[in-house]
């Protein structure tokens, strides 16, 4: 494993007839599976699937630009683009309890969504149980409670989890939820080694960005660490992390910030992977990303460009990733949060709209438009299939399927792909530099403890606010063409009767339970916790039993203590 990965033009293929680069394209999408589909202009015209340099040209640098399938896989990681398959329209939802989260669900799907993204409650990201004194007031409010099994249970009644790829957006108590969730595949008689899905895990966000932890960030790599060693070995098609960069931008950091950190910590989970002895080439693919699509358009499809560049560079030079699919940058986007207004709230369609399509040509592997209503509620559910409604007209109507990264060779787009990819080598430099061992963990781990990571944010966000008020920046509705005709908004809103109703619903399920079971497997897992051995069967077994989430957490907590942040001033 070298140091360093080489930067500038070092590292990439060496500079070629691109037109023998578009051979080795040609003869790959010749065997490519595409779709049958009318792949022209709205006037009829032919389209080609991709478009690169003409013949005789020269083209300085093309080695980092080259062809779609191709290594860096800046234009993308298929020769077909979409082509061969369009991207996965996968809406985050969750709210209430199971029971209505899984109406939710069931309307997205008939709607036309391709997976299933959950999203939370607090007391459930916290690693609570709904009767727990902090959670009062928060049950089911930004997401699904979850406290045992038996939710897991409800929340997927009537959806196969064998035939559908679920995502779950947690990561302090992430594993718990994941084997409460392998408990319901397997009470549905799913084939648990067959799974697919992602589980976001991402910690080392919490601490730079999100703030959800439930323990010192070294417990927490070990069930990482546990989590991906069983995934290998046992359900080889599931993502166990996702690495999240949402977070860190919409705390306010800048695209490139967004860009370093997320593929910083990236590279510290690869590390993570190695130092169990996993085979880099196994268990890469199973790491996938989370970027925020921001409202500057040019400049997110630069920053989806420049990620999948620089992991395969990292990934090859630095981890000794050997095939392609452990080079590869697989990404999910979610449309800006923060850039919702609740002034004016419908122009919020033509937000998340000019996201959508920058994330779609930044070549998303999948995606989630936000809801006009989300600045100020959980959506609607007429607000929810706009959103759905949103991807399907840019996926069918607006043409951007036809062509592979048909950006690619614009001036504009690669001069800010290639800033941006400095930008964030420069950023990489900096976290090593705070390493004692040299290795990414060892800055990731510093720069957390001395409040790096936050104070970086902090001066970004100050900076953007400050051309904000002084009206550098312009937000339609907020400091500029402020007049509307527009009425308020009807807005979801979730009854206490839900919390009640929780409340109860664990307290049957507790006293309904084999409770010397719960505890004895409880118990196993403490045990493997303190022996070295991997905590995720004896998790498995626990959730079976009807453990719940916040017995399960507090357990681990009694164990290995909280956390808590240094104060900065």
């Amino acid at each position: 494993m070298s140091a360093q990965p080489a930067t500038g033009h070092e590292g990439y293929p060496a500079a070629a007839d691109p037109q023998d680069g578009r051979a080795r394209w040609q003869r790959r999408y010749d065997q490519s599976r595409v779709r049958d589909a009318d792949f022209s202009t709205l006037s009829g015209l032919a389209v080609d699937p991709v478009y690169g340099p003409p013949a005789g040209s020269v083209v300085p640098g093309f080695e980092r630009i080259g062809w779609p399938g191709e290594y860096p896989f800046t234009r993308g990681l298929y020769p077909a683009g979409y082509r061969g398959r369009a991207w996965t329209i996968r809406q985050f939802s969750g709210f209430g309890n199971a029971v209505q989260t899984n109406q939710r669900y069931k309307m997205l799907l008939q709607a036309g969504g391709g997976g299933l993204s959950v999203a939370f409650d607090m007391p459930t990201l916290m690693g609570r149980d709904s009767d727990d004194p902090r959670s009062l007031g928060e049950v089911g409010h930004c997401g699904v409670a979850i406290d045992s099994a038996a939710d897991m249970d409800a929340l997927f009644d009537g959806i196969p989890l064998a035939d559908i790829t679920t995502s779950m957006t947690i990561s302090g108590p992430a594993v718990p939820v994941f084997c409460m969730y392998l408990a319901a595949a397997r009470r549905q008689g799913a084939d648990t080694s067959a799974l697919n899905g992602t589980l976001q895990t991402d910690i080392f966000k919490e601490y730079i960005a999100q703030k959800e932890w439930l323990f010192p960030p070294e417990p927490h790599l070990r069930l990482i660490g546990d989590l991906m060693e069983y995934c290998e070995a046992e359900i080889p098609a599931y993502k166990p992390l996702s690495v999240s960069g949402y977070h860190i931008r919409e705390a306010g950091s800048t695209a490139a910030q967004e860009l370093a950190f997320t593929l910083a910590d990236g590279f510290g989970y690869a590390e993570l992977g190695l130092s169990r002895g996993l085979d880099i080439d196994t268990f890469a693919p199973g790491l996938s990303f989370f970027f925020d699509a921001h409202i500057d358009f040019f400049e997110e499809i630069a920053k989806f460009r420049a990620a999948r560049r620089i992991w395969a560079r990292w990934m090859r030079e630095v981890y000794g990733a050997k095939t392609e699919r452990a080079q590869w940058l697989r990404f999910h986007t979610q449309t800006a949060g923060v850039s919702l207004t609740a002034q004016q709230p419908d122009n919020n369609v033509v937000r998340t709209a000019v996201e959508a399509l920058a994330a779609v040509l930044g070549g998303t592997n999948s995606l989630h438009t936000n809801a006009l209503d989300e600045v100020l509620a959980l959506p609607s559910e007429k607000a929810a299939e706009i959103a759905v409604r949103t991807q399907q007209v840019i996926m069918e109507e607006a043409g951007v399927v036809n062509v592979a990264d048909p950006l690619g060779g614009s001036w504009y787009v690669e001069a800010l792909t290639d800033r941006l990819e400095a930008e964030a080598e420069e950023i990489f430099a900096k976290v090593r530099a705070m390493s004692p061992d040299g290795s990414m963990t060892g800055g990731i781990l510093r720069g957390i403890e001395d409040g790096w990571f936050m104070a970086e944010i902090a001066e970004a966000s100050f900076a953007y606010q400050q051309k904000l008020e002084k009206g550098d920046k312009k937000v339609v509705g907020v400091n500029c063409h402020t007049d509307t005709v527009e009425k308020p908004v009807e807005i979801l809103r979730v009854s206490h009767e839900v919390e009640v109703a929780q409340v109860r619903e664990l307290a049957t399920r507790r006293g309904g339970r084999d409770r010397a079971a719960a505890d004895a497997a409880i118990g196993a897992m403490i045990g493997a916790a303190r022996s070295g051995q991997n905590m995720i069967p004896p998790m498995i077994d626990a959730a079976l039993a009807e453990a719940t989430l916040g017995e399960i957490c507090g357990a681990l907590r009694d164990e290995w203590g909280g956390y808590f942040e240094a104060p900065a001033f």
